[in-house]
């Protein structure tokens, strides 16, 4: 298993559009390895892409610290596993098994926060049963 160190760091700012993209989640490395999260929490594949279908359909919204109103929304998803890879003619492991978002960030003074470095990284928010292994 890997120990994911920190929330999923942002890894593209379009300073120009109000726009961040980067993994949400990852449950996978690029050799198949699990990730447990910082919580210490790890999501089976199948149950990402079922709550990444979720989010896409009904929320879309993002907040900041999981709190108060909405300040941007989704505007790109793909959940990324061994099958997509191949479709895609990507060579297996080229990715992690993961959640890519983009979003945008209409709140001006959050996008600053992105872009000085303050709000780095994504962060999902659910609810889960635990299941122990």
């Amino acid at each position: 298993m890997t120990k994911q160190s920190n929330l999923s760091p942002v890894v593209k700012i379009d300073e120009d559009r109000n726009l961040v993209f980067g993994w949400a989640y990852v449950s996978l490395t690029k050799a198949g390895m699990p990730v447990v999260d910082h919580s210490g929490e790890m999501i089976d594949p199948l149950e990402l892409e079922e709550a990444a279908y979720l989010f896409n359909l009904v929320f879309r919204d993002s907040g900041v610290m999981h709190k108060g109103e909405a300040v941007g929304q989704l505007i790109e998803s793909l959940v990324t596993t061994p099958d997509k890879l191949e479709k895609l003619g990507l060579p297996p492991g080229s990715l992690p098994t993961g959640w890519w978002v983009g979003f945008h960030i209409k709140d001006d003074k959050v996008f600053a926060k992105v872009k000085s470095g303050e709000y780095q990284a994504f962060s999902i928010q659910g609810q889960a049963a635990r299941e122990e292994s």
